[in-house]
């Protein structure tokens, strides 16, 4: 039965999120000779801070908010806002085509910050043009400085033709060849799209510059400029369910293949050596502190027990914050199924190159069906530690990971309504994912407390609780909680960090994450390397004769996700170019909720394996 309603689930899912095939304008990218074929320009910003930045004129500003006129701003309605931009460009509409068709997008692709609208240029089917004219204006030494600061900051465009992604730069930066050494900035004036078909179908396309065209923009005076672009069709016999494969080579070369497959064999090494670390806990000692426990039995009792066995009537009492607990135990577990479901989806095809927005729409819509399991989870946990208030348990479960996250967001999103960022939610989505979490989440989050609170289950402890704790001996600073902490976060996150490269530069830049086996892999041993170092740590502290180690095993297995924040701020002041308030925050703000649900996920992964454990050992021996 459960194999069964697995694959009813990931079916539909695959029918949810669609196989490999883009969907447009023309529904089955087949075309005739001089039929329209659907371009859409998307957002225009500075190519070192995609997602935003902070000065205005460096905000990938939806390309409908760069239409302006040469001479005045134009005040264009985009998303039920009016914006206004002073920026000109020639990859913009010109000024008399001031009424602009948006694409209808899913809600994935608003959460990706894509705002597709038609694009100025006609790149019919099959149809040559040459230096055909865009628009001829005369620039202001105010605009003229407004795309000299473009160009310093490589302003980059990004459009879709035939929903096949392209992209280009506005100008260029170059020395003058002088022994100062001064810099030239140049606009570029002309583009050439080559686009390669197969029969009926669009199968690649390309922009180049014209080096011949360059605009000198350095000094602050009035130009005139004069855009033109031009289009050549060229045969190719690559067929179309292939199209897209080139834009996923770039993570298959040689040599980011050997660095993929050294992080995989720096984790498996690790996972080796934690694994017979493991091993000789378990066969050596834990054999002789049986042997030792079972001697004790037979002889005469006038020596008082030590290690782990002597807490045995203590090491089963309920934690502390119990509710608390059986929350993040809950969340965990939602948030552990969500990441399973999403590399299902990523190893068949799902996430290909370029699906605009298909991963943030399988996140808000796995993540809203998997709420009973986290209602579940965590009232079924509650009810097992004796906890009588599970409505308010079920409430804190449900706010535990939304609520920081829907602060962050509301703070996020002001931020980038204040710089006219595409980063900005309109408010349409907004209430659609409202209605998400009202009609879908909040009701499977009840339904799965109601589950979890008639299952009945009761908690399985080998030994008696006695009526008083014992007291804990003092313990030496390094089997502290925040000594622990960082042993046992440090060998899961060395055994991910190289991957950890690639999947920032991938989400926060333009690099192409497509090795998803490679990553099933790390994740994988990532789970077997933290619960393999919470078992080790929590035997250690047992035979410290520190009974208290629910909490200290959750805490030790999601201390990972602090070091994974941690690498966040090395990523960003040594391996980017990113800076101002805007990137800042967006790059800060989300990454802490990732990681909070990374410290979630593993420390439910660590509680459970510890758990396990304790339970394996104490029902080993015989207590009285």
């Amino acid at each position: 039965m459960w194999k069964r309603t697995m694959h009813l689930a990931v079916a539909a899912l695959l029918l949810l999120f669609g196989v490999p095939g883009v969907a447009s304008d023309a529904s089955d990218h087949c075309y005739k000779k001089g039929d329209h074929v659907p371009l859409y320009v998307n957002k225009v910003g500075p190519f070192h801070n995609p997602r935003s930045v902070p000065h205005k004129l460096n905000v990938p500003f939806a390309f409908a908010c760069i239409l302006v006129d040469i001479e005045s701003t134009v005040l264009l309605k985009l998303h039920s806002r009016t914006l206004s931009s002073s920026l000109v460009s020639h990859f913009c509409l010109c000024a008399a085509r001031q009424h602009v068709t948006e694409k209808k997008e899913a809600l994935g692709e608003i959460l990706n910050g894509d705002r597709l609208v038609d694009g100025p240029y006609k790149l019919d089917f099959r149809v040559d043009r040459e230096s055909e004219l865009l628009c001829k204006k005369k620039l202001t030494k105010e605009n003229v400085a407004k795309f000299r600061s473009a160009v310093s900051k490589d302003y980059y465009f990004q459009m879709y033709y035939d929903d096949l992604p392209l992209w280009g730069f506005i100008g260029k930066v170059e020395h003058d060849g002088k022994e100062l050494g001064e810099l030239r900035y140049f606009l570029y004036q002309r583009f050439h799209f080559e686009v390669f078909y197969n029969s009926d179908r669009v199968i690649e396309i390309s922009v180049q510059t014209d080096r011949n065209t360059l605009l000198d923009v350095t000094d602050d005076k009035e130009i005139e400029v004069e855009f033109l672009y031009s289009v050549k069709w060229k045969e190719t016999t690559i067929p179309f369910e292939k199209r897209m494969e080139r834009y996923s080579q770039a993570s298959s070369l040689p040599h980011h293949l050997e660095i993929h497959w050294f992080s995989i064999i720096n984790s498996s090494v690790t996972v080796l050596l934690l694994t017979g670390f493991l091993a000789t806990i378990l066969m050596r000692v834990l054999k002789n502190d049986f042997v030792k426990y079972a001697h004790d039995e037979e002889s005469v009792e006038d020596e008082e027990e030590t290690g782990w066995k002597y807490i045995h009537g203590d090491v089963f009492r309920f934690p502390k914050y119990k509710s608390l607990l059986a929350a993040c135990l809950g969340s965990g577990t939602q948030l552990f199924t969500l990441t399973v479901f999403i590399f299902i989806l990523a190893l068949v095809g799902v996430f290909y190159p370029y699906n605009r927005g298909a991963l943030f729409t399988a996140l808000v819509i796995i993540y809203a069906l998997t709420s009973g399991i986290a209602g579940y989870a965590a009232t079924s946990f509650y009810c097992q530690l004796e906890g009588t208030n599970w409505v308010r348990n079920l409430l804190l479960t449900g706010s535990l990971f939304c609520g920081p996250l829907f602060l962050m967001f509301c703070f996020l999103n002001t931020v980038a309504i204040v710089y006219n960022a595409t980063a900005a939610l309109p408010f349409g989505t907004i209430v659609v994912i409202v209605l998400i979490w009202a009609l879908v989440t909040s009701p499977l989050l009840v339904l799965g407390g109601i589950a979890g609170k008639n299952s009945k289950a009761e908690f399985q402890a080998p030994c008696r609780t006695t009526k008083y704790p014992r007291e804990i001996p003092e313990l030496a600073w390094y089997r502290q909680t925040v000594p622990q902490m960082i042993m046992a976060g440090f060998l899961p996150f060395s055994a991910i960090y190289i991957e950890l490269y690639y999947i920032f530069a991938s989400v926060w830049g333009h690099r192409i994450y497509t090795i998803y086996s490679i990553l099933f892999v790390v994740f994988i041993i990532l789970i077997i390397v933290t619960a393999f170092i919470t078992v080790a740590l929590t035997y250690f502290q047992l035979a410290a004769e520190d009974h208290e180690w629910w909490w200290r095993s959750f805490l030790c297995g999601g201390s990972t996700g602090l070091f994974v924040y941690g690498y966040c701020w090395y990523h960003y002041y040594a391996r980017s170019y990113m800076s101002g308030f805007m990137q800042t925050s967006f790059f800060f703000g989300y990454m802490a909720c990732i990681c909070y649900g990374f410290f979630l996920m593993l420390g439910t992964v660590s509680f459970h394996a510890a758990l396990l454990f304790v339970r394996h050992i104490y029902r080993s021996i015989k207590c009285e």
